[in-house]
């Protein structure tokens, strides 16, 4: 995803990341100005639904304008599967389970 923050701010006439803060705050939702500083500066590795939501709502904007899909970004997996990952009832013999000792505990009588 491609995170635009500043520039959904700036269409609003908002250039500093302390009068967005000021504005999120007036909406109920009160960032330090250190997380304020990460959110203005880069992407976030994680959000909250609740805080996208109120940021939306401060700079009445739809969420599409502040992250923006980069699908070609994402890793695809080959199109081998392998056999942990097989759909019910797929042939093949299932795979027994074999319980293995943890730690040098011993395993319960059979």
């Amino acid at each position: 995803m491609k995170w635009n923050l500043r520039l959904a701010a700036a269409h609003r006439e908002i250039w500093k990341a302390s009068e967005l803060q000021r504005l999120l705050a007036e909406h109920g939702l009160v960032i330090s100005a250190g997380k304020m500083s990460g959110l203005w500066s880069s992407t976030p590795a994680s959000i909250k639904l609740s805080d996208l939501e109120v940021i939306c709502v401060a700079l009445g904007c739809e969420i599409a304008e502040i992250m923006t899909p980069e699908p070609e970004n994402v890793t695809r997996t080959t199109s081998e599967r392998s056999p942990a990952t097989k759909a019910v009832g797929q042939a093949g013999p299932p795979a027994a389970v074999v319980p293995r000792s943890r730690g040098g505990r011993s395993l319960p009588p059979r």
